[in-house]
């Protein structure tokens, strides 16, 4: 029989709170081995102070993983092999668009398309430039992001789907999302190669996240395709959601790990806050 490896991977960029513990005892409960890993290649966000917090306090709920932490910034030579491959692929170009580049050029366009996940869809401004432009640019060191060329990636792979727990094969079209940023200019990768990187290294087998990141599937997919990773299967769950409606997040203060520590609360009292059953023994 197959053994299920999940994992729960936060970004450092805050204390853990209510919805991390959902999300991690969600992916602890479905496999026989559960992994932590620590998704902190943004710079500007992420502190190994939160990251050494998160796992004193998963340590104190028993959510702790079985085997060592991954920690993506020490592995940033990988993603970048991983990079490297899409380009000798001729997937990839240069992009030397700013944020406000991209959003005067998408205003201008009037009613713009957007991804699944809300954001514009990249209008293709430097798909296609010249080679001889992108090497001079790049030579004169200009910064640049390194976006995957959708319509040659989809072709090159075809149709896609993947499986859902509880509703079998599902399809999925990566292309809604457009050229999708696979290496940022601040750091080498981005989520989206990272993220799926590390799943096929990790031999993770069944990916549990929040249905907000379903739609992230597709582009998760597609890389798997590319690259010739194995496909998990995947479990959305619910967001676990405060008093306004909206998904937990670091804004909510109150509802850290730390603070509710601080308050005197057990683990059990906290896992239940957090609306789950304690594990039987």
């Amino acid at each position: 029989m197959i053994k299920v490896v999940t994992r729960f991977a936060p970004s450092p960029t805050g204390p853990l709170h209510l919805g991390h513990v959902a999300a991690a005892r969600y992916a602890r409960d479905r496999g026989q081995r559960f992994l932590v890993r620590m998704e902190d290649i943004d710079p500007g966000r992420c502190r190994p102070a939160f990251a050494d917090a998160i796992l004193e306090d998963l340590a104190w709920l028993g959510l702790h993983g079985d085997g060592p932490v991954r920690v993506q910034s020490a592995h940033l030579p990988d993603y970048a092999a991983a990079l490297q491959r899409l380009r000798d692929m001729g997937l990839l170009y240069p992009c030397f668009c700013t944020r406000a580049d991209i959003l005067r050029e998408v205003s201008s366009a009037g009613h713009a398309p957007h991804a699944p996940d809300g954001a514009p869809l990249y209008p293709g401004t430097c798909r296609g430039r010249s080679a001889s432009e992108r090497a001079a640019r790049i030579a004169a060191g200009e910064p640049h992001a390194w976006r995957l060329d959708m319509t040659a990636a989809a072709a090159r792979t075809g149709p896609l789907s993947f499986n859902e727990a509880g509703q079998g094969r599902l399809a999925c079209d990566p292309a809604s999302f457009g050229d999708v940023v696979l290496g940022r200019k601040d750091t080498p990768s981005s989520y989206h190669l990272c993220v799926t990187h590390d799943d096929a290294l990790q031999g993770v087998t069944l990916v549990t996240r929040g249905q907000d990141l379903l739609p992230a599937t597709a582009v998760h997919r597609l890389l798997q395709a590319l690259l010739g990773w194995p496909e998990p299967g995947y479990s959305h769950h619910g967001l676990l959601l405060g008093p306004d409606g909206r998904r937990l997040a670091k804004r909510d203060g109150a509802l850290a790990v730390a603070a509710l520590r601080e308050a005197g609360m057990t683990p059990t009292e906290v896992l239940r806050r957090a609306g789950i059953a304690p594990a039987a023994n």
